[in-house]
């Protein structure tokens, strides 16, 4: 079964007008957040190191009739060029209300193949920007009496995945990064929750990894025959950002089709 990315979804009042920052946003699963984010009405502000694919995602979410997304292009291995991003999208839509910590990269490696120096821009590539962003945003979150941090961790470790051992120890950091924040941030009314995706038919993944054997395993490990996609990740993302959820945090929510 198809997704059908033109059907109508719930729409949320609660969502409109928020101040909405979502890293890695140009392509995928981050592209996916910054359609579903601005079909809500949210002011979106994405960062991504891929320019033309962005540019081209902020004209298609003006042509669908949404407000035009903030983009600004960054690496996100760069501390100093993350808080400039941020701060550009704050200027441009207000103190973020919802941080949507999505970027990342999977590239494949063995443990032969890992340095010092290959760590580092592992990590700060899959974990430490999630670190920094949170760190930005938390003092006007607390300040505005709360906000909503979502993390987006991966299925790889918990499945059984190889080939990625500093991907996978990112990933895991990320669901521990998740519950300490909701403990220490929880005070002051900030959620922290992270959001596990299935193997989700990105065109990262089509391209380089999906083929018949693929979606063979697919169907066999999870219970749900039909595949996630982008949009099934970011349909669990604007709930999370919902007042409905109110008293959601800490949480590992899983949209894997039942794999794990």
């Amino acid at each position: 079964m198809a997704y059908d990315d033109t059907a109508l979804r719930s729409i949320h009042p609660s969502l409109a007008g928020r101040s909405v920052f979502i890293s890695g946003g140009g392509s995928g699963i981050g592209a996916a957040h910054v359609k579903a984010f601005a079909e809500q009405g949210a002011r979106v502000g994405f960062v991504d190191i891929a320019r033309d694919e962005s540019q081209i995602l902020v004209e298609a979410v003006v042509a669908a009739g949404h407000e035009r997304p903030v983009f600004v292009s960054a690496d996100l291995t760069d501390a100093s060029a993350l808080q400039d991003a941020i701060h550009t999208i704050v200027g441009a839509n207000g103190s973020i209300d919802v941080l949507v910590n999505n970027a990342a990269n999977d590239q494949r490696h063995r443990l032969d193949d890992v340095t010092s120096e290959f760590f580092d821009e592992r990590i700060a590539v899959n974990l430490k920007h999630f670190v920094l962003a949170a760190r930005a945003v938390a003092p006007a979150m607390r300040a505005k009496g709360g906000g909503v941090i979502i993390n987006t961790g991966s299925i790889s470790w918990r499945g059984g995945f190889s080939n990625m051992p500093l991907y996978m120890t990112a990933k895991a950091g990320i669901e521990g990064l998740t519950r300490a924040l909701a403990r220490d941030l929880g005070p002051d009314r900030v959620r922290v929750n992270c959001i596990i995706p299935g193997w989700t038919m990105t065109e990262r993944q089509l391209t380089l990894w999906i083929d018949d054997a693929a979606l063979q395993t697919i169907k066999e490990k999870q219970c749900l025959p039909d595949p996630v996609y982008p949009q099934d990740i970011a349909n669990m993302a604007t709930w999370l950002a919902l007042d409905d959820s109110r008293m959601v945090t800490g949480q590992i929510m899983v949209v894997d089709g039942g794999w794990t």
